[in-house]
């Protein structure tokens, strides 16, 4: 495996691709291929400063440290949503193209099967499968949803460099399957997604049940059972009641509730009823 080196990592992801014919894929993924290369040509990469890795649905970039990250985001606020609404305008419904991308930084190293591998590549991965960043998407009238990770906010965005509106870029935190990550979304966040994300983690499920129920209670060692409330209601008898040959006499309630009151007879012997 090759050293770890600095890299800016772009995600491209298509909206609802599974739903689509074969035919249909073909097509979409053309489209991406397409995109992305008028993307990063209009930010000045080219293919000598650039990894790819196909996903199928998605398109993965491992871009040189020293390519403009700047130039980079500018493209993708603008030639992207440029190039997508070209496309679409003039294509049917089911060759309607519609993305998510992030974009972010860290190190990546290329193993001896040119696998890339790395945190800060699953960070970004864990990003572009994020609920907020879906919902952003399905809730927009634009086609694209762009998130970037807190270390390229803090070392980019923030700064306000002309063409990236820092007030654009809006805090979100997605909790992933590796803890909390903290994240930057750029337009609107979806409601009740800007301070939590649950993504693929099954957050809200109770601590060792299914998510579908609550764990049992279990009183500490010692202490009183829980509370269960009041007995079920029992049978009422009034009268005598023979039970295996003897006599239950009086009026008995709640039997099944363990109340049992009066004298009663089993089995020819005699005994005083008691409460239990």
């Amino acid at each position: 495996m090759n050293d770890p080196v600095s890299r800016t990592i772009l995600l491209l992801d298509i909206e609802r691709f599974s739903d689509r014919d074969d035919v249909e894929q073909a097509y979409l993924r053309r489209m991406l291929y397409d995109i992305t290369d008028r993307a990063l040509e209009s930010a000045g990469i080219d293919e000598t400063l650039r990894l790819r890795a196909d996903r199928g649905d998605s398109v993965m970039e491992l871009i040189d440290a020293s390519a403009s990250v700047t130039a980079l985001l500018r493209s993708l606020l603008t030639e992207v949503p440029a190039q997508l609404r070209a496309v679409n305008r003039m294509a049917s419904s089911s060759a309607q193209i519609r993305l998510r991308g992030v974009v972010a930084t860290g190190w990546v190293a290329v193993d001896q099967l040119d696998g890339w591998v790395g945190s800060d590549l699953n960070h970004a991965c864990r990003l572009l499968d994020a609920h907020v960043l879906r919902a952003a998407l399905r809730e927009r009238p634009d086609d694209f949803a762009l998130c970037v990770s807190d270390p390229l906010y803090s070392g980019v965005v923030r700064h306000d460099h002309t063409g990236i509106p820092k007030a654009e870029f809006h805090a979100v935190t997605v909790d992933s399957k590796n803890g909390p990550l903290r994240a930057w979304l750029h337009g609107p966040v979806p409601a009740g997604a800007a301070s939590e994300d649950h993504g693929d983690t099954g957050a809200g499920e109770a601590s060792g049940g299914s998510g579908d129920r609550p764990t049992p209670r279990v009183p500490p060692q010692g202490g009183p059972a829980p509370d269960r409330g009041a007995p079920a209601p029992g049978p009422v008898f009034n009268g005598n009641v023979t039970i295996g040959g003897g006599t239950v006499s009086g009026d008995q309630n709640n039997v099944t509730g363990n109340q049992i009151t009066g004298d009663f007879n089993f089995g020819g012997g005699r005994r005083r009823g008691e409460g239990s």
